[in-house]
């Protein structure tokens, strides 16, 4: 685990460093807050790394007050530290199945996206809204962000077996 600070991150060259050098030797797991801060930092974090491999983890959108805080945040929405433990290692479960990520696996692609209404027609925003809210992803995620993300989530029989139960 790298702690980031944050926006630290943006000009802390021995963090820098060391995200790169994990990354190019065993990879890298990105798991940032689901608001707009912490999306900068994940986008920033992919940025930096060049040469290695980078997987994300994502927590869902949970509205709340964390603790620590007087009042919430500007989102409204609670921050890695604030979800319960048991999200966290959903999310990052989620990584851990060879299965989905092997390279001899049907994945998702661009094109199954644009199939499905996900991209490319007239409500695909709203489509892709309702897909991310039934796997409790992030609002945030653009169109490759999702890509990636049900990738690591989902198996294509999966994947159609969800769009199938919003369309019905």
């Amino acid at each position: 685990m790298i702690v980031t600070n944050g926006f630290g991150v943006f000009k802390d060259q021995r963090t820098v460093e060391l995200i790169r050098f994990y990354a190019k030797n065993g990879g890298i797991i990105i798991l940032t807050d689901s608001d707009s801060a912490g999306f900068k930092i994940r986008g920033h974090i992919k940025g930096i790394v060049s040469d290695g491999t980078v997987r994300n983890a994502y927590i869902p959108d949970i509205y709340g007050k964390e603790r620590r805080k007087a009042q919430p945040s500007a989102e409204g929405k609670l921050g890695v530290e604030g979800v319960p433990d048991s999200v966290i290692i959903s999310a990052l479960s989620e990584l851990a199945d060879g299965a989905k990520n092997s390279t001899d696996v049907r994945k998702i692609t661009r094109m199954d996206l644009y199939e499905d209404g996900l991209t490319g027609a007239k409500d695909s925003s709203a489509k892709r809204q309702r897909l991310i809210s039934l796997l409790s992803l992030p609002e945030r995620l653009t169109a490759n962000s999702l890509l990636d993300a049900l990738n690591t989530r989902l198996s294509y029989d999966e994947y159609k077996k969800a769009i199938k139960s919003m369309d019905e």
